[in-house]
C-alpha cells in the first residue's frame, strides 16, 4: 500500500497508507465518536470544510448501498481511519468504503493511531491538517496546514445549498418497503411478500400531506425531509440565498432552517432573511439553523474547542427532565445570554459541557435545537421534535390556497428525493 502522511498545523505528524483516493487534501481536524454510519457521516454537508477521523477502530465493515447517504455526494474534505476493512458483509452492500472513496475522490489515510490523534485533538483543540500521499515531506505539509483558511468567518454554506427550488416526496425507510413514497403504494393486487420478521407491519406509504413547509438548505440532510414527509408535511426545499418575499410566496404553515457546515457568523444573507421571516410563520431550526435564530434574534455565537460530533451525545430536556441520546456535528454554539430581550429560553442543554442544546421563543412560535432529531446515522430519542414543529404549524396554520411556485416554472421542481445543481 502506498504510503501517506497526516500533518496538524501544530506541527504533528502521523505516518500511515494511503485509504480511498490517492492525492491531497486539507480542513479542519475532527473527529467523530458514532460506531457506525460512516456512509451518512461522508455524504453530511454539514462537514464540508473538515477532515475527519472515525474513533471506532474498524470502518467499513458493512460497505456502501445506494440508500444510506444524506446528501447528493459526500462532502468530507478527507477521512481517517484506523483500519479500513477491505472485506465488508451486509445483505446491502453494493461496494467497499475504499472503492466508494476512489470513486467519489475522497482522500483518505488509514494505519494511523487513531486514538492518539483523538486525545491530541480534544487537549488541543480541533486544527488545520493535510493528508497527502503525492507529498511525503512533513515540514511542507504542515506549512500547507498552517496557511488554510479555517473556518471561522467563512460561508461554506454557499457552497453545498441547492441552487435552485425544488419538491421532496419521501418518507422514512420502512422494513420492508424501503423508503415511503407517496406516489408508490406498497399493497397491489399481487400477494404480499413473506418476511421471517415484520417488526412495522404492512404500513400504507399513502402519508397524506396536511402542511406545506418550505425548507432553507444550508446543506440539509435527507433524513430531515423525510421525517417532515412522513409527520404530513408537502416539503419544498429552497437555496439559503432565497429571499424572505420568496420563502413567503409558498404560502407555507411553517419554515425549517436546516443544518449546514463552518461559522454562521459568515452567512450574513441567511441572517438578515431570517430576520425578516421572524413572527411571520413557524420556525423550527436545526444544528446550523439554531445558529442563524440565535444571530437572526440579536446573539452570539462562538467556537467549541472541539465540537460535538457523534451519535451518543447526551441532552437533557429541562421540561421533562429527560435525557435524550443524540445525534451531533457542529462546532459552533450560540451563546444564549447573549440574546436581547428576555424572550428567549433555554430548552436542552448539552450534559458532557452544558452547552446550549435548544431554545425557544416565548411568546413566537420559534425553536430549535442544536443537534439532530432526524439522526441518520444515530438513536431516534428526538423525533419528537418532529410532531412539535407540526403542532406549531397546526396552531398557526396559514389560510390555505393555491399556490403556483415562484420564480420557476412547475415542471422544473424536483420530483423526486434527488438533487442536481
Amino acid at each position: 500500500m502506498k504510503p501517506a502522511i497526516l500533518a496538524l498545523a501544530d506541527g504533528t505528524v502521523f505516518e500511515g497508507t494511503s485509504f480511498g483516493a490517492e492525492g491531497e487534501c486539507v480542513g479542519e481536524v475532527v473527529f467523530n465518536t458514532a460506531m457506525t454510519g460512516y456512509q451518512e457521516v461522508l455524504t453530511d454537508p454539514s462537514y464540508k470544510g473538515q477532515i475527519v477521523c472515525m474513533t471506532y477502530p474498524l470502518i467499513g465493515n458493512y460497505g456502501i448501498n445506494p440508500e444510506d447517504i444524506e446528501s447528493r455526494r459526500p462532502f468530507v474534505e478527507g477521512f481517517i481511519v484506523k483500519e479500513g476493512s477491505p472485506y465488508p458483509s451486509n445483505w446491502r452492500k453494493a461496494q467497499t468504503l475504499d472503492a466508494y472513496l476512489k470513486e467519489r475522490r475522497i482522500v483518505g489515510i488509514q494505519g494511523i493511531d487513531t486514538r492518539a490523534l483523538t486525545k491530541h485533538i480534544r487537549d488541543q483543540g480541533a486544527m488545520e491538517g493535510v493528508i497527502s500521499a503525492i507529498d511525503l515531506a512533513p515540514a511542507s505539509l504542515i506549512e500547507k496546514a498552517r496557511s488554510s483558511p479555517g473556518l471561522i468567518g467563512r460561508d461554506l454554506v454557499k457552497e453545498v445549498s441547492c441552487t435552485e427550488p425544488f419538491r421532496w416526496w419521501e418518507g422514512e425507510w420502512r422494513w420492508p418497503h424501503g423508503y415511503l413514497d407517496d406516489r408508490k403504494p406498497t399493497t397491489d393486487d399481487r400477494e404480499p411478500p413473506k418476511v421471517q420478521l415484520d417488526l412495522f407491519g404492512q404500513r400504507s406509504t399513502v402519508i397524506g400531506y396536511r402542511f406545506r413547509v418550505v425548507a432553507i438548505d444550508c446543506g440539509i440532510k435527507y433524513n430531515i425531509l423525510r421525517q417532515l414527509v412522513s409527520a404530513g408535511c408537502d416539503v419544498f426545499i429552497v437555496p439559503a440565498f432565497a429571499t424572505a418575499d420568496e420563502i413567503l410566496a409558498y404560502n407555507p404553515d411553517g419554515i425549517l432552517l436546516s443544518n449546514g457546515p463552518g461559522d454562521p457568523e459568515g452567512v450574513t444573507y441567511l441572517i438578515e432573511t431570517t430576520r425578516r421571516l421572524i413572527g411571520r410563520r413557524p420556525i423550527f431550526g436545526i444544528c446550523l439553523g439554531h445558529q442563524i435564530l440565535g444571530l437572526a434574534l440579536g446573539g452570539r455565537t462562538y467556537k467549541l474547542k472541539f465540537g460535538h460530533h457523534g451519535a451518543n451525545h447526551p441532552v437533557k430536556e429541562l421540561h421533562t427532565g429527560k435525557v435524550e441520546i443524540t445525534t451531533q456535528n457542529h462546532g459552533f454554539a450560540v451563546d444564549i445570554d447573549s440574546i436581547p430581550g428576555g424572550e428567549v429560553e433555554l430548552t436542552h442543554v448539552n450534559l458532557n459541557d452544558g452547552t446550549v442544546e435548544g431554545m425557544r421563543h416565548t411568546r413566537l412560535p420559534i425553536f430549535s435545537v442544536q443537534y439532530h432529531p432526524e439522526a441518520s446515522p444515530g438513536p431516534h430519542d428526538s423525533r419528537y421534535l418532529f410532531d412539535r414543529f407540526v403542532a406549531l404549524m397546526e396552531r398557526g396554520r396559514a389560510p390555505r390556497h393555491p399556490v403556483e411556485l415562484p420564480g420557476i416554472e412547475r415542471s422544473r421542481v424536483r420530483q423526486r428525493g434527488e438533487i442536481t445543481t
